[in-house]
């Protein structure tokens, strides 16, 4: 939560979600950024991957019926992506804090955060890494954000969409809009960013058209990190992944050293020392990252992934 009064920020994880064409399984990562409530947040962790998995099944027969067109495969994947956002965005209006959404039917949600009415100034970024094969699919709206680390460098596999990116302002003015610089550059002086899912107030300069990037992976690539802007806002790139870097190398050797005195305990006749494992090494750099992040001064409420890729086929 960091030193908001309240979180809005969540985080979806899904290995193995789903299996793509070739029968090869895909793993989903995800981090939402919610803003004006947890509303669209909630709703992005519960059904993201679900409505995504009904996507890529679509998109899975559409490209075995034209695989042998070049690029049938990347478009397949940009499509799910594009249409598994687009379904979101129009659930967002009638999304509750507990991620439900009210049907006329059902009534509204009993639970406290209950949105109760449509939340037309609700919304929430998104950016979320699918793994499939050696390929790393991320689509991103908003200003959270994926960084590879690949050897000793940081490489973004997301830019921010901020108002004032001369693009995004283009389009933004294209749409009637107005970027304000009200501490900082702002859609209408409200949103500091010019794509999210929900925000029904500020569209159409506010769009959810997700910015999809493919990268295949290297054997160089130790690790993935996705995060909120409360990360972004306090720690660069290379920070974040020279942190991630050493913090799984840090945990390789505990746990192999841990192994080794559990091994020789057991030859022995003894127990395992202390009773317990070490901490997973990448849940343990999510977590050094967050209390960085928080050191450096960021206000926000912070939320980091860090996925390993030696593990994650």
């Amino acid at each position: 939560m960091g030193r908001l009064r309240k979180m809005e920020d969540t985080v979806s994880l899904h290995p193995s979600f789903c299996v793509w064409a070739g029968g090869e399984p895909m793993h989903f990562f995800g981090v939402f950024d919610g803003h004006g409530g947890p509303h669209v947040a909630a709703l992005c962790k519960e059904q993201m991957h679900a409505i995504l998995a009904e996507e890529l099944a679509i998109a899975a027969e559409d490209y075995l019926a034209h695989r042998d067109e070049e690029g049938a495969e990347e478009r397949a994947w940009r499509t799910a992506l594009s249409r598994s956002f687009a379904r979101v965005d129009a659930l967002a209006p009638a999304a509750c804090a507990c991620g439900r959404v009210a049907t006329a039917a059902e009534g509204a949600c009993a639970c406290p955060l209950s949105a109760g009415e449509r939340c037309i100034i609700v919304g929430s970024t998104a950016v979320v890494a699918l793994l499939v094969r050696d390929r790393v699919i991320v689509a991103n709206c908003g200003d959270s954000r994926a960084v590879l680390s690949r050897g000793l460098d940081a490489v973004p596999l997301s830019v921010d969409q901020k108002p004032d990116r001369p693009d995004e302002m283009a389009r933004i003015e294209a749409a009637g809009g107005r970027v304000l610089f009200i501490d900082g550059p702002r859609v209408r002086g409200v949103l500091a960013m010019s794509r999210a899912l929900g925000h029904e107030l500020l569209k159409p300069e506010v769009i959810c058209e997700p910015e999809i990037t493919i990268t295949i992976r290297s054997d160089d690539d130790h690790c993935l990190i996705l995060a909120s802007d409360g990360l972004w806002d306090a720690i660069s790139n290379r920070k974040a992944c020279d942190i991630a870097r050493q913090c799984k190398e840090d945990g390789i050797l505990t746990r192999a050293h841990a192994a080794g005195s559990d091994e020789a305990c057991r030859s022995s006749g003894g127990g395992a020392p202390g009773g317990h494992q070490p901490e997973p090494p990448c849940r343990h750099a999510a977590a050094v990252l967050a209390r960085f992040a928080l050191c450096k001064g960021s206000c926000d409420n912070i939320s980091v992934v860090v996925i390993d890729l030696n593990v994650m086929g």
